[in-house]
């Protein structure tokens, strides 16, 4: 009995607060749908590296088309998210998913008719054409839990569980899909966008309004809104921070911010380097069948790792929170270059996984003391753009190595990409730390 009794602690210490979240009325089906829409993150990047090695026979052009797609989501990203904050979700959001839904269509096409690679290039910055599912779904929980911290960290934990979710299904989806054809693996995503972003798009009821809606109910312009609530923050941070601070934390492009996104643009790289070294690695072994798997590993103890993140109301501050699990992640990963099986890496990637949702958790809470709240999802998306665009060096650098050495090379790149990104979030160490010092801004009331 007491071994029962324990059991159900456990489970009601784990989950009580998260199912409370999940009965406010209408919130699963927007939480769920942000994560079913945003399937093409886990897919395309896979789907390409393996349909256009199997149709070309090339990791370079593989590793350079997924980087000019993360390129372009790191141009794209924050220019919708600024869209999205000014004028709806729903507004922006229908436009680009058509034109994605098209992008998609002629990019399976190119490839199984092996068209000239030019044309690959042209084609493939408009599957960037993606909204920023992850990045709504979390303005909407802030929006309304507004004034209760605990609760937006529990929600930001939630909505990191349902992201590895994603990660843990599509990557042994995109891997088995891509391998048997590439249509099938671009049309199970194209139905997973359709149906997430109805289900997303269903609910208004938590919407954040637009800074359109807010302007106008108060009698501004948007410009005039948006310097009014600028300087409502600063006079926020300025009750327990000094002017010269409060003065930098108005702006968007803070040195926190920039700090932040220096960082998450390390991390992207490394990252995605790792990614496509674990391809070819697999590959080498005869075991390219079961890449999907070893990437799924890493997501579902991300995934454990989010969900006893979020159960707890953590003392600790949040600059250490950050820093010891963004250590953990690089340092596990950085030791692949001395694995000499597959089941090595899958094994480590277990291990580390559990801190690399808390790693992102951290992130978008740092966010919340940098920017003011209607321009949350703009900051995020930044975030989330600098990420892309650190994927897509990342991508093109181990793409590079691999196919001139092997994929030992790239585990070799992924090393190097590692300590570089935590000697770069270190040398942010300042700006980070001071910034969770201040005020939360999306406590703002305008």
């Amino acid at each position: 009995m007491s071994a029962l009794h324990a059991i159900r602690d456990i489970n009601h210490r784990l989950f009580a607060g998260y199912a409370e979240l999940l009965r406010i009325p209408q919130t699963p089906r927007f939480a769920i749908g942000a994560v079913i829409a945003s399937i093409p993150f886990p897919m395309i990047g896979m789907t390409i590296t393996i349909s256009v090695q199997n149709h070309y026979g090339s990791y370079g052009l593989a590793g350079a088309l997924t980087a000019v797609q993360a390129i372009a989501l790191a141009v794209l990203g924050p220019q919708f998210g600024k869209l999205i904050d000014k004028f709806g979700q729903k507004q922006v959001s229908i436009p680009i998913i058509i034109v994605w839904t098209l992008a998609a269509i002629a990019m399976v096409t190119a490839i199984n008719l092996q068209a000239p690679p030019w044309l690959l290039y042209c084609i493939v910055p408009f599957l960037a054409f993606v909204p920023p599912w992850g990045a709504m779904s979390r303005a909407r929980w802030t929006y309304l839990l507004k004034g209760k911290p605990a609760k937006i960290n529990q929600a930001l934990s939630l909505s990191s569980v349902f992201d590895e979710c994603m990660w843990v299904v599509g990557n042994p989806l995109a891997s088995i899909l891509a391998v048997i054809s590439g249509i099938l693996a671009f049309s199970f995503t194209g139905i997973c966008v359709l149906i997430g972003a109805a289900m997303f798009l269903s609910v208004t009821s938590y919407t954040p309004p637009s800074q359109t809606e807010l302007a106008k109910a108060s009698g501004l312009t948007r410009a005039q809104y948006r310097a009014k609530e600028a300087q409502r923050s600063a006079q926020l941070q300025s009750d327990t921070s000094s002017a010269k601070r409060a003065a930098r934390s108005a702006s968007l492009w803070g040195t926190g911010m920039i700090a932040i996104c220096a960082t998450w643009f390390s991390v992207g790289a490394f990252q995605s380097a790792t990614g496509i070294s674990i391809i070819a690695f697999a590959k080498e072994q005869n075991m390219a069948q079961y890449t999907g798997f070893v990437f799924a590993c890493f997501s579902f103890s991300s995934l454990m790792g989010a969900l006893i993140y979020g159960a707890k109301n953590w003392m600790i501050p949040l600059w250490k929170r950050f820093y010891f699990c963004l250590a953990v992640v690089n340092i596990g990963i950085g030791s692949f270059v001395f694995a000499k099986h597959l089941w090595v890496i899958m094994i480590i990637y277990l291990l580390i996984g559990v801190c690399q949702a808390p790693t992102w958790i951290n992130g978008n809470q740092i966010m919340l003391h940098l920017v003011p709240p209607s321009r949350f999802t703009e900051g995020v998306a930044w975030m989330g753009a600098m990420n892309a665009i650190g994927s897509s060096f990342g991508s093109a650098i181990a793409g590079q190595f691999i196919d001139r050495y092997g994929s030992h090379g790239g585990f070799v790149a992924v090393t190097t990409l590692a300590l570089i990104s935590l000697l770069v979030a270190f040398v942010g160490f300042k700006q980070i730390k001071t910034s969770t010092e201040t005020p939360v801004l999306n406590e703002v009331q305008v």
